[in-house]
């Protein structure tokens, strides 16, 4: 097993999950740069994971899938991206949706019986389309401007959202509209509803597999038990999302397959200056000493974030400023960890040809993932103060 994960892996299942997102990982490898390349999206990647049973890692025992535990998710998450960050990445969008689906269970119940069978039978992929460009992050709380409109019993939704990851392979997504009343649906559209399109985008610097194209709706009905949610006040009273760390599990996947290549090159580059490999010089075990350090902290912390969760479900509503701190620090983390990488290869990480420069590219889209560093860094200010009220 990787030195890595020896301590990690701390049961059977577990070893399983991992030695099967092991052998995913070395399939994706041999396809990322293609997919970067031409910002084409991953299909055979993701036919992989179907065939895997992946798809429905989230999805409850009851329901006819693996019920992963949080702790499980991660492993499983920061193990694939090794081979491909934007697979994991949009993987990670699908899983975690489910998970929060059915930990919160604030569906009808022969809705999600219905999305558990496509999930599990079909291999339905799923993901939310609540971003837009007016008005941002949805976790900033701004009003979708999309629309829905009641109307001779069906619903109609009219709008545009961005950032819709997996969007070529997608067969539902979760629209949230602004209804007549002024409250926000969100909306199970399938997306083989006649006016749902998608408008190719996503031309990024860095996660250009995951295609995150714009989704046009126009004049799209959907029957009325569509609106499967009304956000707002029930919303803000839900469980920190624990579902989320997903996101930090990909971005340390990116920065370990950075640290592998870094490795790789260091034990058999040997310039004619040198009578041994640069691994054996003290500078360049300075800088990898640098990468462990900094990867053997923020994966503990997430790893330990995720237990914590799995482990008392009764002190979930408190733990919203671990599970974004856990975020912070391992995306912070992944980026100085793909820098040391490509400063032990030097000019040759520059290359197109040479895989760090996609990990450099891919790892910085963790910082505009959410939560966002500045809104965590809020929240710890203000948890601080709320504990420790001045003395009278």
């Amino acid at each position: 097993m990787n030195e890595l994960y020896h301590l990690l892996v701390r049961t059977d299942r577990e070893q399983q999950l991992y030695n099967q997102a092991r052998r995913l990982a070395e399939r994706f490898v041999q396809r990322a740069a293609h997919d970067d390349e031409q910002a084409t999206f991953p299909f055979a990647d993701f036919a992989d994971l179907k065939e895997a049973g992946f798809l429905s890692l989230t999805v409850p025992t009851e329901y006819g899938g693996q019920g992963a535990s949080l702790y499980e998710l991660v492993l499983v998450q920061e193990t694939i991206a090794q081979g491909s960050g934007a697979t994991a990445l949009a993987f990670g969008w699908h899983a975690s949706i489910l998970m929060r689906l059915f930990l919160l269970r604030r569906w009808p119940e022969s809705v999600l019986t219905h999305l558990a069978k496509e999930v599990v039978c079909r291999h339905a992929l799923i993901n939310s389309a609540h971003s837009e460009r007016t008005t941002g992050s949805p976790a900033r709380g701004g009003k979708p401007e999309t629309t829905a409109v009641f109307r001779h019993g069906r619903w109609v939704l009219r709008g545009r959202k961005t950032f819709a990851s997996l969007a070529p392979a997608l067969d539902y997504v979760l629209i949230s509209a602004t209804m007549e009343d002024g409250r926000v649906g969100e909306f199970l559209v399938p997306m083989s509803a006649s006016g749902i399109r998608i408008e190719p985008t996503w031309n990024t610097l860095g996660m250009r597999a995951t295609r995150s194209d714009d989704l046009v709706l126009e004049e799209v009905e959907v029957d009325q038990e569509a609106l499967v949610e009304t956000l707002g006040e029930a919303n803000e009273a839900a469980p920190a999302q624990g579902w989320l760390l997903h996101v930090p599990a990909c971005y340390l996947g990116i920065a370990i397959a950075a640290r592998n290549e870094a490795l790789r090159f260091a034990q058999t580059y040997q310039p004619n200056t040198l009578p041994h490999p640069i691994a054996l010089t003290p500078e360049v075990q300075r800088k990898i000493a640098e990468m462990e350090w900094r990867l053997t902290h923020a994966r503990h912390f997430l790893y330990v974030v995720a237990d914590l969760w799995d482990r008392y479900p009764e002190k979930r509503m408190a733990m919203k400023e671990e599970l974004a701190t856990a975020k912070l620090v391992a995306t912070n983390t992944a980026l100085e960890v793909v820098d040391w990488a490509m400063r032990i290869v030097g000019g040759q990480s520059l290359f197109a040809d040479n895989p760090l420069q996609r990990h450099y590219r891919d790892v910085r889209a963790g910082l505009h993932n959410p939560p966002a560093d500045d809104l965590t860094l809020q929240w710890l200010a203000k948890r601080a103060l709320s504990h420790n009220p001045p003395a009278p």
